[in-house]
């Protein structure tokens, strides 16, 4: 079998370290995929075993819980002002209907035919259902997020992911008939695969975007849920690889497009579509995380294993080995999902540190922002490492006339931030981190525009930090700013690492923070913001049927979002 679990390691053949090996000794908690294994065909084992035997903490599935309720308000509000590309794919979707009921549906034990888009009772084909709604939950680019760091293993490479995939784990259980409790064990299982694959293969190193790693999860999860066997989730795994490597092309240029915004949707599409191909015989490529053609070793070339030497132990390099070991969670606490981090607001991940920096200054120092025309801002500089300072410092973003260029634009975010700072003091409003949260309207033309938003845009300058704080990321967003007043006073926020949201803050109310953000985007969904957020709630409360008709509310879409 291809997961290896700590007690029954062979001798002298672990593909660990000895920081791995005390960690993980008599820990029963974790199933590890050692490098010299076939770990396609073990992350199938691991799928299916998780969800017949996993057992996460409470804590995991809480968290779990608000990840997927932030996600899906994140696509509902996405939808409902009509942005681009995720409506182009509802429609879509619904030249795939299929009929419902209990027709005995190819996919193994699946009892229905295909699933819903959001707002939708229409049965369409499971894999258009997920295209649809993924790209709609990621459009807003204001869900959850994973750094790839996991400095207890030493697996610290660093990848980036969302978490945009729950609209599997929903689908897969409309065909099967699955309850909520099942679901969220399920998208737990989705973001272990994805996040800890994140830890140990740094996918952006090689102008590859990071959501391959999501969509191999998605194969595993789904092909799990819905009947495939560990060879055909092996099959799927390997044509995602080989066939659908998406590279960064899609989030390069001075102005981004939908290709950006809908990239995990597109690549678990083919993903689904892979699971499906594998069911119905096709065999594609075994073993491809040690295939010598495939990125993994292309890349990072065969790993080394721990060996037995002569009198002692060295690491060897094995010709045949994937340039990884992966660790999984099985029960107790230790899930990357306890590690990933929220969006207190719409904006790119990267700026949360500089947010955090302003709410700090503005506590401190309130006075800049007595003048409503701004000129107690009269130079911003904020301090970075990379890769923000390389991304969304850079000068091409100084100037967004796109929504999805703007929110992966520094200057144009901080600069949204202060002028609606501004705004709250002269309304005598503290400008809290709920009172500046960023919405999707700070992003429309008008925002894009605004004349006071462009001015202090002009005033900030963005300066790299250097190793200082280059090697304090990813464990923290290590960014600091300073504001020069009118006579040339400056105000330093001090060194911000772990801002509101991040996983290791331990002053904000999360809990609180988010019920905002959710009554916020829930507004835009309904005006009952409470009952949107409690349909997409407490997941392990709902029944099947709550399941089918999770995505069944009305929606009204407004005209194209600008």
């Amino acid at each position: 079998m291809a997961i290896v679990l700590p007690s029954r390691f062979p001798p002298g053949r672990t593909g660990m370290n000895d920081l791995e090996m005390d960690l993980m000794a008599n820990d029963a908690t974790h199933a590890v995929l050692a490098r010299d294994t076939n770990q396609a065909l073990g992350i199938a084992h691991y799928a299916i075993d998780f969800l017949a035997n996993g057992t996460p903490d409470e804590s995991v599935l809480e968290r779990t819980n608000w990840f997927h309720t932030d996600a899906t308000l994140c696509g509902l509000s996405a939808l409902t002002r009509g942005t681009n590309a995720p409506n182009v794919l509802r429609r879509e979707a619904f030249d795939y209907a299929v009929p419902t009921g209990d027709l005995g549906a190819p996919l193994g034990k699946a009892k229905h035919h295909g699933a819903t888009v959001f707002g939708s009772a229409t049965r369409v084909k499971s894999e258009k259902a997920i295209v649809a709604n993924c790209s709609a939950v990621r459009e807003w680019d204001s869900n959850g997020t994973n750094f790839g760091y996991n400095p207890s293993l030493g697996h610290t490479a660093g990848e980036f992911g969302h978490n945009d995939y729950y609209p599997v784990v929903i689908a897969a259980s409309q065909m099967l008939g699955s309850d909520g409790a099942t679901a969220l064990k399920a998208m737990v299982c989705l973001d272990e695969i994805r996040g800890r694959l994140g830890e140990v293969f740094s996918l952006k190193t090689y102008k590859i975007d990071h959501v391959l790693h999501g969509a191999i999860a998605s194969a595993a999860v789904y092909g799990a849920m819905v009947g495939a066997t560990p060879e055909q989730i092996e099959s799927a795994i390997g044509m995602v690889v080989a066939h659908y490597v998406p590279f960064r092309a899609i989030r390069a240029g001075k102005q981004l497009s939908d290709s950006k915004g809908s990239s995990a949707a597109i690549s678990t599409e083919a993903a689904i579509l892979s699971v499906k191909r594998s069911m119905g015989g096709f065999m594609g490529p075994r073993d491809i995380f040690r295939n010598p053609e495939a990125i993994f070793r292309i890349f990072e070339g065969p790993g080394q294993m721990f060996q037995k030497v002569g009198a002692g132990f060295a690491n060897v390099v094995d010709e045949d080995a994937s340039p990884f070991d992966l660790h999984l969670g099985m029960s107790g606490s230790d899930f990357a999902v306890m590690g990933m981090h929220f969006k207190i607001g719409v904006y790119e991940h990267q700026s949360a540190g500089a947010i955090q920096a302003i709410v700090s200054l503005l506590e401190k120092a309130p006075h800049l922002i007595d003048d409503p025309q701004g000129s107690g801002l009269k130079k911003v500089k904020i301090i970075a490492y990379e890769p923000a300072f390389g991304i969304i410092g850079d000068p091409a973003k100084r100037d967004p006339k796109t929504r999805q260029s703007a929110d992966h634009s520094m200057c144009y975010i901080i600069a949204t931030l202060l002028r609606k700072a501004l705004g709250c003091r002269q309304m005598n409003h503290k400008p809290t981190w709920k009172e500046l949260m960023l919405s999707p309207d700070d992003y429309g033309k008008d925002a894009l525009f605004n004349e006071q938003t462009r001015k202090i845009m002009e005033r900030i300058e963005f300066e790299h930090g250097g190793e200082d704080y280059d090697k304090r990321y990813p464990d923290g967003i290590p960014t600091s700013v300073i504001i020069a007043d009118a006579d040339d006073n400056e105000f330093d926020s001090g060194l911000i690492m772990y801002p509101a949201g991040h996983a290791r803050n331990t002053t904000a109310d999360l809990q609180d923070l988010l019920q905002a953000k959710w009554a916020m985007l829930g507004k835009m969904v309904q005006e009952d913001s409470a009952g949107v957020v409690e349909r997409f709630s407490n997941l392990q409360g709902k029944s099947s049927e709550d399941l089918q008709r999770i995505n069944e509310l009305d929606l009204t879409i407004a005209g194209a979002f600008d």
